[in-house]
């Protein structure tokens, strides 16, 4: 069994694939042909960068390649995540329901911490104001309807670094 993943052998990397992971681990270079580029840095071709990101893809060593835009430079000055006190034997099917609507940008289920959070859905919204989030969380809750017991929402106040696992 894999530290990384129950039941998932351990993936083996190769020189190569070590070397696209610490070139693309910042993200894609913002290029008008980002693969060719990798492949110049790495030394392939670029159809070897894609075959090989898709096989890395499809066997869970990377999760996704895919643009993160920044909310404040598109105009999203209000991000809320939305807290939501869900009837465990409907927090599943209704989560999946909340992270397919278009305006929630990710959205997670956690263990309450009781008797001061009794919160078990996660689901962050952006707008450009809080209205535009309250808004949101309203389609939100009425899609959560007698399952849900509470929510609040919690603004962002700054901007943190966000950044995942980097190998060097």
């Amino acid at each position: 069994m894999s530290a990384w993943s129950a039941g998932e052998p351990a993936v083996r990397l190769d020189a190569v694939d070590r070397a696209l992971i610490v070139a693309t681990q910042a993200g894609l270079p913002l290029v008008s042909e980002p693969y060719a580029q990798i492949a110049a840095s790495v030394g392939i071709p670029q159809a070897e960068v894609i075959a090989r990101l898709r096989a890395l893809l499809d066997a869970g060593a990377i999760r996704r390649i895919g643009a993160v835009p920044n909310h404040y430079a598109i105009g999203w000055t209000a991000n809320g995540m939305t807290v939501w006190d869900v009837a465990d034997d409907a927090v599943d099917t209704l989560g999946s329901l909340v992270g397919a609507l278009d305006f929630v940008t990710h959205c997670y289920r956690r263990p309450r911490a009781l008797p001061d959070w009794p919160y078990n859905l996660f689901a962050m919204v952006h707008g450009s104001s809080r209205t535009e989030c309250e808004a949101k969380a309203g389609q939100i809750r009425e899609l959560l309807g007698a399952a849900c017991r509470a929510g609040d929402i919690l603004y962002s106040t700054r901007i943190l670094k966000k950044s995942g696992l980097r190998i060097a």
